[in-house]
C-alpha cells in the first residue's frame, strides 16, 4: 500500500488519562493514512515530581521515540537503497536547559546528538546517502528541525477555549 501512495497525511491521536499520583495512561493510535493500534503506553515521574516511577518519564519516551524513529528509517530505507546493514546501533543524547522560576521552572532545548554506527560492507558514500535519506524520512527528526506552532485548548462549560 505505501509503495502505491505518492502523498498522504499521517496522523496519530493520543488520549491520556491521569491514573496515579503522577502516572498517565496513554492510548495512542495511528488514524491516517490507515489505522494502527491502539498502543497502550504509560508515563510516570520519580519522587522529584511526587510520582512512583512506575513507568518511564515522558522525556524517556521522547528520546526513545527519536532513536527508534531514525533506526526504523535506516532499516527500511536500506532495503530500498540496496545498502547492506549487518548491524546497527544508535546512541542519542538530548539536553535541555532547566531554570527555576519561583515555584515552577522553564525549559528550553539545548542539543540533539545522534551517533549512528552501521556495520556495512558497502562503500561509505552509500551508507552516508542512507543516513541522509533516513534523516529526511524520520518524522520526529523533521519535526524537531522546524519551528512549530502548538495549539492548546481547554474544555470549558461554553466549549473549547484557546490557552
Amino acid at each position: 500500500m505505501a509503495e502505491a501512495m505518492q502523498k498522504a497525511m499521517v496522523q496519530f491521536d493520543c488520549r491520556g488519562t491521569a491514573t496515579g499520583k503522577m502516572r498517565n495512561e496513554l492510548d495512542v493510535r495511528m488514524v491516517l493514512p490507515f489505522e494502527e493500534g491502539p498502543f497502550e503506553l504509560a508515563t510516570d515521574e520519580g519522587s522529584f515530581h511526587g510520582g512512583d516511577a512506575s513507568a518511564p518519564p515522558p522525556l524517556a519516551l521522547f528520546v526513545g521515540g527519536l532513536t527508534g524513529c531514525i533506526m526504523t528509517q535506516i532499516r527500511a530505507f536500506a532495503k530500498r537503497l540496496g545498502v547492506t546493514v549487518a548491524d546497527l546501533k544508535v546512541d542519542t543524547r538530548v539536553q535541555w536547559n532547566w531554570e527555576a522560576k519561583g515555584r515552577i521552572y522553564e525549559t528550553a532545548p539545548h542539543s540533539f546528538e545522534i551517533d549512528v554506527m552501521i556495520d556495512s560492507p558497502d562503500e561509505e558514500q552509500k551508507v552516508v546517502a542512507l543516513i541522509e535519506a533516513a534523516k529526511k524520512g524520520c518524522f520526529i527528526e523533521q519535526t524537531l528541525g522546524r519551528q512549530n506552532t502548538i495549539r492548546h485548548r481547554m474544555k470549558t462549560a461554553d466549549g473549547w477555549k484557546e490557552v
